[in-house]
């Protein structure tokens, strides 16, 4: 398995000393996810860390991803967004999670090659399902470029053989 990303520079003092949300299964499970997995060679390789009350996730959008001129492509954008807070939602409730729904309110032109923060929290843990909420924002200016809000349910319990 392939060690993590090492945090991007621009993050490393403010994730300095926060814990990665992570489970020991999530690593062979999701080892080759195009969204969090390490072993995906052209994946988003998102990674979250605790937060007061919330995960942060370092991100900066390569430019392969473009869509529009200088700006990252809406369904990348989705992406990251449904990782945040599937990662939001593993460190509420400590068990994988699963996209239920997801809806992503595109505020300004998301930008490539630059540092932005990803953020999520749980709202609502309803026991069957957990609703969370996240936002995309510039790391430099704090300004949010998009926001998330998605209903997530218990990853369904798998034979140790499909692993």
């Amino acid at each position: 398995m392939l060690p993590s990303p090492p945090v991007p520079v621009p993050f490393a003092a403010a994730l300095a000393g926060r814990d990665e949300v992570t489970t020991p299964e999530a690593g062979r499970t999701f080892h080759s996810c195009f969204g969090c997995g390490p072993g995906h060679d052209i994946g988003l390789r998102v990674r979250c860390f605790r937060g007061d009350g919330e995960v942060l996730s370092p991100i900066i959008v390569p430019a392969r991803y473009a869509g529009p001129p200088g700006a990252a492509h809406g369904g990348i954008v989705a992406a990251y967004l449904d990782e945040v807070l599937a990662g939001a939602a593993l460190a509420h409730g400590g068990i994988i999670y699963v996209t239920g729904e997801l809806s992503v309110r595109y505020v300004k032109p998301t930008p490539v090659e630059r540092a932005l923060l990803g953020r999520g929290h749980t709202t609502r843990d309803a026991g069957r399902y957990l609703d969370v909420e996240g936002t995309l924002e510039d790391f430099e200016t704090r300004e949010i470029v998009a926001r998330a809000t998605g209903r997530f349910f218990p990853m369904p319990a798998r034979s140790p053989r499909a692993l």
